[in-house]
């Protein structure tokens, strides 16, 4: 896979060249391997790459090596975080529109660096960006960065501009002779649409994304945006250069066209049917539910969570869930992260088993299941012999008791620590 996922593959393949770096053993309470529970397992970790995962008795000897003991504390692979922007900050700060419209992308890189730097020590070591919002390819450069070692954060994919159908993004609602600056890219057509996906491929973007719906219905309802053909269309010429595609979508009608072209995840669905969610189970569409996001945004309009009744967006976007979930589709651990704080991912997780997932799998869905879905599974997410040192540890145990990930005790990255309490 182009991009991240190609840096993520050459790094486990140089595992090979690296012994010898000093190994650091790991031994915990547990191992959570990204998907079950291990007792008696320690963990080595040899340059960036883990150099054995597995039963502490038939551990190899390794001289030399220095020892890091986790009593009481589960490890785990570091979290993937499915659906994020990082070049936003929370609404309530500053509303979307005047981010889009006030703010140079100087200072929006500089807020991004920030918010990359508390992601990673929040224990998020992989993350989806999707979408710049009008930032251009600046996340392409972040990603690049990244990579470099001249920022920290995350292992980023990322789909840069992003398509929407023309008309129906914003910012909105000036004069028709005032041209203002975009939140994503506009297409439409056949031929557009194979020009503006192959330009952004050219920008070396990880994935596409596109708005298959938008609030641009009578009284801003959300409404589809792209016939199914043109959805078609996109996934074609995206797919071709080994890259995948990803949908915005609420309404059922546009979350069928997108399912049907062919996009590997939905993103958001609040409006979900049974029938779709069976559709998207069938042809194994995957969705990214950000319940944080509505959430923060009914309390930003001044809902008193815990004390007030949920407002019906809220009560509705949990029975789709439920609804979702019933129907067997792929859950990707992915909250919007950006319409809330930086940092705070493990909120999406929370409310993913609040509103109806068990511990562990929101736990694999953090791990496995994401690294399955972002083709990045040969590198990371998972605690095993080979792939990349990308790990954390928490006190207690998170497959019975989510709020375990809020007490970090040590985060690594391709074997590097970087948080250590």
């Amino acid at each position: 896979m182009p991009g991240p996922g190609r840096t993520f593959l050459l790094a486990v393949f140089a595992f090979s060249a690296a012994v010898a770096d000093p190994v650091t053993v790991l031994v915990p309470e547990r191992v959570f391997d990204g998907e079950r529970l291990q007792t008696d397992w320690i963990v080595h970790v040899n340059g960036e790459s883990i150099a054995y995962a597995g039963p502490a008795a038939s551990a190899p000897a390794v001289d030399g090596a220095s020892t890091i003991g986790l009593p009481g504390q589960t490890l785990l692979p570091g979290l993937i975080e499915g659906h994020s922007h990082v070049l936003l900050h929370p609404y309530d700060e500053t509303s979307w529109n005047d981010q889009v419209l006030t703010e140079s992308e100087a200072e929006r890189v500089v807020r991004a660096v920030a918010h990359l730097r508390d992601t990673l020590f929040a224990g998020i070591t992989t993350m989806r960006d999707l979408g710049s919002e009008g930032a251009g390819y600046a996340d392409v450069g972040l990603r690049d960065s990244i990579d470099k070692g001249l920022i920290s954060g995350p292992r980023l994919l990322v789909a840069g501009r992003a398509l929407v159908a023309t008309g129906s993004y914003g910012p909105k609602g000036f004069h028709e002779r005032v041209e203002v600056p975009l939140g994503a890219e506009p297409a439409d057509g056949y031929d557009a649409l194979v020009r503006a996906t192959r330009e952004q491929i050219g920008r070396d973007i990880d994935l596409v994304k596109v708005y298959a719906d938008y609030r641009w219905g009578p009284g801003g309802t959300a409404a589809p945006t792209f016939t199914q053909r043109e959805l078609e269309t996109i996934v074609e010429i995206s797919t071709s250069s080994g890259r995948p595609v990803v949908a915005h979508a609420s309404t059922p009608e546009a979350m069928r066209r997108a399912t049907l072209a062919g996009v590997e995840t939905i993103e958001h669905g609040d409006n979900g049917t049974p029938e779709i969610f069976r559709l998207m189970a069938e042809r194994g569409v995957a969705l990214c539910p950000t319940l944080a996001a509505g959430d923060a945004i009914a309390q930003y309009a001044g809902w008193r969570k815990g004390t007030d009744p949920e407002p019906q967006r809220v009560a509705a976007k949990r029975a789709s869930f439920r609804a979702a979930l019933d129907a067997g589709v792929t859950i990707c651990f992915g909250g919007d992260v950006g319409v809330y704080p930086h940092g705070d991912n493990l909120r999406e997780l929370e409310m993913m088993v609040d509103y109806g997932m068990s511990p562990a799998a929101a736990l694999r869905a953090a791990t496995s299941v994401n690294a399955d879905l972002f083709h990045v599974a040969d590198a990371v997410g998972r605690v095993r012999t080979g792939k990349l040192a990308d790990l954390i540890a928490v006190e207690g145990d998170p497959t019975t008791d989510m709020s375990s990930l809020r007490r970090p005790t040590l985060v690594m990255k391709g074997g590097a620590i970087i948080r250590r309490n």
